[in-house]
């Protein structure tokens, strides 16, 4: 499956973002799906992750309470929904898809990334 994100920009502190990834292929039905993220200087975090069909959710304790993740498998997308945008959300972000239905948040689960898009939060 290839990957493409969107939806990176500058935003000030508290605003809001939406990224969305698209997917190709007939199966993305049977892909769990999630975000992670690469501050500047850092390595790649975990951010959130859904299942295949978008019952089951997991997120970081740092993005709990305002980032949503939802998937709309009509449409082969994922979203993350951004709100209380804060300078420490400033990175890289990665959607990433592994094609069994169990959660995950570990990079070295990913069997697909996506090409980055860069969020940066201005203080």
């Amino acid at each position: 499956v290839q990957l493409q994100a969107s939806g990176g920009g500058l935003v000030q502190a508290g605003g809001s973002l939406r990224l969305s990834c698209a997917a190709s292929g007939r199966t993305f039905i049977t892909y769990t799906m999630g975000w992670f993220r690469q501050p500047p200087g850092k390595g790649r975090e975990f951010v959130a992750v859904i299942s295949w069909s978008g019952d089951n959710t997991y997120y970081a304790d740092s993005v709990k309470g305002r980032f949503t993740i939802s998937r709309d498998n009509a449409k082969n997308t994922v979203y993350l929904q951004m709100n209380s945008l804060k300078p420490d959300d400033t990175a890289v972000y990665y959607c990433a898809a592994r094609g069994l239905n169990v959660l995950f948040i570990n990079p070295g689960q990913v069997d697909y990334w996506g090409r980055g898009t860069q969020v940066t939060v201005s203080s």
